[in-house]
């Protein structure tokens, strides 16, 4: 395991907050654009380990990790993440995880996100732009607008990037059934090209519905990449 220190944090909104994690003793962590840590979350009667994508670009490697996470109903290892403060001591391990992206896409990507799941994403973004690649849409989604987050980073990325849109869904209701109609209408029943390849992340079974849409639909498996949370 790695023990890093709190530098800095961020709040997006009053519930979904950045923290900004400092390794200790000059170590440099290598990570995929995707991937995640695991935090040990010490609660007095038992320790958990909770994954957290890594927010930062990544270069070769860095000593500088940002995670972003919201408040959730009876969440006490969220809690706790909420309780630390600059200074204070996280132990985590990693990296880990195979929802990555390791090179720009030469064939067309959709890219389908909820609030905090634009994490391991917003990385891969990054990542494209440091070479040629093909046409690249984000399709992200949330209950309101101060949820859609990053928002400067991603008008930045698509002011420079010709090849490179992204579209919000705001919707209070059926925020899944939302999106898995707008997959279906636009890259199901409306194109019969089924050679683009898909990156899926969000919460619950709705990113399973949607995987399972376009597998059944003719896409290849290997083109659904999906991380349900």
């Amino acid at each position: 395991s790695f023990i890093a220190r709190v530098e800095r944090l961020f709040d997006h909104t009053d519930d979904t907050r950045s923290l900004f994690l400092r390794l200790s003793d000059g170590i440099k962590l290598k990570f995929t654009a995707g991937q995640f840590i695991s935090i040990l979350i010490p609660l007095g009667d038992e320790t958990r380990r909770r994954p957290y994508s890594i927010v930062s670009r990544p270069p070769p490697q860095s000593d500088l990790l940002e995670i972003c996470f919201n408040r959730v109903a009876n969440g006490r290892g969220v809690e706790w993440l909420f309780g630390r403060r600059v200074g204070d001591p996280i132990e985590f391990m990693g990296p880990f995880g195979t929802f990555t992206m390791t090179a720009p896409p030469q064939i067309e990507t959709v890219f389908i996100a909820d609030g905090t799941a634009i994490a391991p994403i917003l990385p891969m973004l990054h990542l494209a732009q440091s070479g040629p690649h093909s046409s690249m849409l984000l399709l992200y989604a949330a209950s309101n607008r101060e949820h859609i987050l990053y928002r400067k980073d991603l008008e930045a990325l698509a002011a420079r990037d010709s090849n490179f849109k992204f579209e919000t869904i705001v919707n209070q209701s059926d925020l899944y059934e939302r999106l898995y109609d707008e997959v279906n209408r636009r890259w199901v029943v409306a194109d019969a090209s089924r050679t683009r390849q898909f990156y899926i992340c969000g919460v619950g079974k709705g990113v399973v519905r949607i995987r399972d849409l376009l597998r059944s639909s003719g896409y290849e498996r290997r083109a659904v990449h999906y991380e349900q949370w």
